[in-house]
């Protein structure tokens, strides 16, 4: 029973660093993340596809819902966010 609280504990203390990790990503950190997953598991996802068909679509369009409220966010607030760090670089 200890080595099940201490591997909980364990997994608490993990799930709290990953939180921290991915709230410290950038946008364009956070984008190659997904390219990379996405090129990872490209063919279980086509396999899956059928299966699992209508959640995605649902992911699908909150995420696209998301980005048009944050797109909506930068135009009140004046802000832009370039997704190509050579942009911002540029620039400077």
């Amino acid at each position: 029973m200890q080595d099940l609280k201490s591997l909980r504990r364990g997994w608490e203390s993990f799930e709290r660093e990953e939180t921290q990790l991915l709230r410290e990503m950038t946008a364009q950190e956070s984008l190659r993340q997904w390219a990379m997953l996405q090129s990872a598991f490209e063919l279980q996802l086509r396999a899956t596809q059928a299966l699992f068909a209508d959640e995605r679509r649902q992911a699908l369009a909150e995420l696209q819902a998301r980005l048009r409220r944050f797109a909506e966010w930068q135009q009140q607030h004046g802000a832009t966010l370039s997704l190509d760090p050579g942009v911002a670089a540029a620039v400077e």
